[in-house]
């Protein structure tokens, strides 16, 4: 297999400049440079850049995959919705860190599977979880619950490690969220053993008159300022910021059980146990059925055949004078409807030496004594 990676950034609160287009065309000549992306795929050198240095200073997306098996995935938000200390709080190993600039805070996730990628097409995959970005940007800690995860998953936490306060609907993920877990090959079984302690997740739809009430507690002068940030165009997360504060921390998480790391990783082995248990059982239950429905199905077609042993010898011998090889195999199957028959009637000498017969007449034949020969007849 070829070498393949992907490389997609995306900037959403703010276009890139001319300027920073030039700077980016410089690195590459072959990138699909946009105002608002940098998309690039390689089948043999690689980016001349840092990813981690052009999402502090370009970009608010980044997606890279590669087919020997790594995944990654970074966004970045402004301080002001996403603060850096509850990033660290989540983001606490290699396959989940974070860092903070002065005016954002960057999440960088990372998934590895040495099997590697059969199928390594980039498209799609960062639009269908950037909506996960607004999401947290609006104080939904779910996407930020999932690093943590991710880290307990590969084995980068101590086992007495406690759990962070486990956010409301980890049940009931959104696509976006979905697509995350799907693109970091979060394990099913940890994700659901974790949901358990998760509250369902309420709407938060204020209506105006309380939005209206809880405006008029802010000061004037704040008032102001937002009212010129929202003019400027300058904050493209103005709303998420203000919802954030409405709200409060508090309707954003609950305190989860009090677990550690280690007993999610043994719940979630012990569901895939029970997982792989009832699937064995429902396997072995169907293959009965399916072996009581052919057994019922044969005996059907032997009760046909009863009585007309020697027409169907004779259509035997017809087909194999074709010297056709799906006759052959038609003949084959007929033959071994005839011998169980004998079987069950207490001819089965009898059918043993029309057999010897048949083998005898047709010695010439080799792909027909070999379709006899793994039939075992003869």
């Amino acid at each position: 297999m070829s070498e393949y990676q992907y490389y997609e950034f995306v900037a959403v609160d703010r276009p890139l400049t001319s300027v920073q287009q030039r700077e980016l065309r410089a690195l590459s000549t072959r990138a699909r440079i946009t105002s608002s992306s940098f998309v690039n795929d390689y089948q043999w050198g690689d980016l001349k850049g840092d990813p981690r240095e052009w999402m502090q200073r370009y970009f608010d997306a980044f997606l890279y995959l590669a087919n020997w098996g790594t995944h990654r995935v970074a966004l970045r938000l402004p301080v002001a919705v996403l603060d850096p200390g509850t990033a660290a709080e989540y983001c606490v190993g290699k396959s989940a860190c974070s860092w903070a600039t002065r005016t954002h805070v960057i999440l960088d996730l990372h998934s590895e599977d040495e099997d590697g990628d059969e199928e390594y097409d980039g498209g799609g995959h960062l639009a269908a979880i950037l909506p996960a970005r607004a999401e947290l940007a609006v104080g939904d800690r779910r996407l930020l619950y999932l690093a943590w995860l991710l880290c307990v998953q590969n084995r980068e936490l101590a086992d007495d490690e406690p759990e962070p306060p486990v956010p409301p609907g980890l049940g009931d993920l959104s696509g976006p969220q979905r697509a995350l877990v799907d693109f970091l090959r979060l394990d099913p079984d940890l994700l659901d053993v974790a949901a358990e302690a998760s509250t369902p997740l309420k709407k938060q739809t204020p209506s105006a008159a309380t939005l209206l009430r809880w405006v008029k507690t802010l000061p004037e002068p704040e008032k102001n300022d937002l009212v010129v940030r929202l003019m400027r165009g300058d904050d493209s997360h103005l709303r998420s910021e203000l919802l954030a504060r409405f709200h409060g921390p508090a309707s954003n998480e609950s305190t989860g059980a009090g677990r550690t790391a280690g007993e999610l990783l043994a719940a979630a082995d012990e569901r895939w146990s029970r997982r792989q248990q009832l699937a064995q059982q429902r396997e072995a239950a169907e293959r009965e059925r399916r072996e009581r429905a052919a057994a019922a199905a044969r005996e059907q077609r032997l009760n046909a055949l009863a009585g007309r042993q020697e027409q169907e010898w004779q259509r035997v011998a017809v087909m194999i004078e074709t010297k056709r090889r799906k006759e052959y195999d038609a003949a084959i199957v007929l033959l071994c409807d005839l011998k169980a028959l004998a079987d069950r009637d207490g001819d089965a000498e009898a059918f043993r030496q029309r057999v010897l017969q048949l083998r005898e007449r047709h010695a010439r034949k080799p792909s027909l004594l070999d379709r006899l020969d793994r039939a075992r007849l003869g």
